[in-house]
């Protein structure tokens, strides 16, 4: 065969290298008294990046599970099938206590360890990320009822992903879920028509029937699910099997064809008459779950912040090794400022993320004004990071031009996963709205957010100037209706004046004075690769560049 061509110009396959060689995310685990968990993050980082666990995201990925209804006898089995891989990425996170672990261990910073763990996996493949999320969320919810807390958490917080149906208190390790939305209502749960009637059994169960329009991970041991009852919306533990071996009448319908996150199955669900027990008081349903719902927003932000991370980690590499115009792409002046206020946005993503999660750890020591900082923060900046995760990833794609766009890049599937976590636990208005909700309710949160703020007063001219700004805006609030018309502008406005003042206090200069000067100060534009002339580029991208075993991988 004749040969026409040799391959030359392009970048090599980016593997071996560590999702753990990152300043910010290493620095936050000192900063936090959480260095114990440093060696924890490195290994699991190390093995994020490996050649293996690539193969396993792919495989994953494009071995999406399959749904079976019935066995060839006719009987309902509702069981989805998933590939190995699958298994293998989801015994590793559950091992390396990306679950529900820190609830039961208690250990200081345990939640913000968790939290660089959850990071640096997700970036090898975020799919397997939301039963884990779920897992980490159910806990809080489920305290509320003790008993039931007593006997679950144990295995939810157990280090063993233990697969299949089977009775839950049986096996050695859980998965939980969530189904809360309904065609006719989504994000408004209000709306909910599935009604659960008690027993009258002395073990204090109900019977549930209706149809859940958007169940994730519908594989899980256990759900909390929500439920009408004549006191109102209530919680409930619904389980997969129940307590004798049979089945619950949990059954699935179809899987959803989604955009991407396509490794991990969503599903419709059908309620026939399950059997459930309730959780939290009846009637305040909504409240009960809320704590999960939060919980899996402080996923968000942290999933979106990896999402930015992988996104910037392959364009760094991709632009180091390509030449254009008879340099490399990275050292064009136009494609390192692109490349730069990609990294910028990536740091402080990062930083406001593992932030929050120091936040839970504070106020699981009873610190109340880390708790309401949290609630507040939290709303706003699943909104903006959130929102900024999908425009990232476009422009991280961009970077590779053409050779992005394939799938074998994977690039693909980092620019469709992007808009799940905007969507997933609340849109971008539903988000928005809770921030008007959190400063109604807790004014502490407020209080508590100024003084995170103000912490950083008098270090940089612009981020003062923003605060002064967020002040004046406050009073206009007063007015539902223009609350309601300011909220997106009030939750970004939020967002980036606290990753301002956490990257003035915690960063390298060079990447706080380009945040301050752009997001800020207004020298910006409306696309990446606009900052200002007097940026320092070269020590942003000094700091955003990973290493590989032989050296700089891009």
């Amino acid at each position: 065969m004749t040969v026409t061509h040799e391959v030359l110009n392009q970048a090599p396959p980016l593997t071996g290298f560590s999702a753990a060689d990152d300043p910010t995310l290493l620095a936050a685990l000192r900063r936090e008294g959480a260095e114990w968990g440093e060696r924890e993050v490195q290994v699991l980082g190390a093995l994020a990046g490996s050649a293996e666990v690539q193969e396993l995201a792919r495989m994953a990925e494009e071995q999406p599970p399959k749904l079976h209804t019935h066995d060839r006898y006719g009987h309902r089995v509702d069981e989805v099938e998933f590939h190995p891989a699958w298994h293998e990425l989801m015994t590793v996170a559950v091992e390396q206590g990306l679950h529900a672990a820190p609830w039961a261990e208690n250990r200081p910073g345990g939640h913000l360890v968790r939290a660089a763990k959850f990071y640096v996996w997700s970036q090898a493949e975020p799919g397997h990320g939301c039963p884990i999320s779920m897992t980490y969320a159910a806990v809080p919810a489920l305290r509320a009822s003790p008993a039931l807390a007593a006997e679950y958490e144990p295995l939810l917080a157990a280090r063993t992903y233990d697969f299949g149906l089977r009775p839950p208190l049986a096996k050695a390790g859980l998965i939980a879920g969530m189904s809360m939305t309904e065609k006719q209502g989504g994000s408004d749960v209000r709306a909910n028509t599935t009604r659960a009637v008690p027993t009258g059994d002395a073990d204090g169960t109900y019977r549930i029937t209706g149809h859940k329009w958007f169940t994730s991970a519908p594989m899980s041991d256990v759900f909390l699910t929500l439920a009408q009852t004549e006191e109102g919306l209530t919680c409930f533990l619904l389980p997969r099997v129940l307590p004798d071996g049979t089945r619950n009448r949990f059954h699935l319908m179809r899987l959803k064809d989604k955009l991407g996150n396509r490794s991990n199955a969503s599903s419709e669900v059908e309620y026939d008459e399950a059997v459930a027990w309730p959780v939290g008081e009846p009637g305040r349903g909504v409240r009960t779950i809320v704590e999960m719902v939060n919980m899996t927003r402080l996923d968000c932000v942290l999933g979106s912040a990896a999402g930015m991370r992988a996104g910037l980690r392959q364009a760094l590499h991709h632009t180091a090794h390509r030449r254009a115009f008879g340099r490399e792409l990275a050292d064009q002046p136009l494609m390192r400022s692109v490349l730069a206020d990609l990294a910028i946005e990536s740091e402080a993503a990062t930083t406001l993320g593992l932030r929050l999660a120091a936040a839970v750890d504070r106020a699981q020591a009873g610190d109340a004004a880390e708790g309401a900082l949290r609630r507040l923060a939290l709303a706003a900046g699943k909104y903006w990071v959130c929102k900024r995760g999908a425009t990232h990833a476009a422009e991280a794609l961009e970077c590779l031009g053409g050779n992005g766009y394939v799938e074998e890049s994977g690039m693909p599937r980092l620019y469709r996963e992007a808009p799940l976590l905007s969507i997933w636990e609340g849109s971008g208005n539903v988000a928005a709205l809770d921030v008007l909700r959190a400063l109604a309710k807790e004014p502490a949160g407020l209080e508590a957010y100024f003084a995170e703020v103000e912490a950083a007063a008098g270090a940089d001219p612009r981020l003062d100037a923003a605060v002064a700004r967020l002040k004046a805006m406050l009073p206009e609030l007063a007015d539902p209706e223009r609350a309601q018309l300011l909220a997106r502008t009030l939750a970004e406005r939020l967002t980036l004046v606290l990753q301002g003042a956490l990257l003035v206090r915690h960063s390298d200069p060079a990447v706080a004075d380009a945040f301050c000067a752009s997001r800020l100060g207004g020298e910006w534009g409306h696309a990446f690769g606009t900052l200002p002339a007097g940026a320092d580029l070269g020590a942003v991208l000094a700091r955003a560049r990973v290493k590989s075993p032989t050296g700089v991988a891009g």
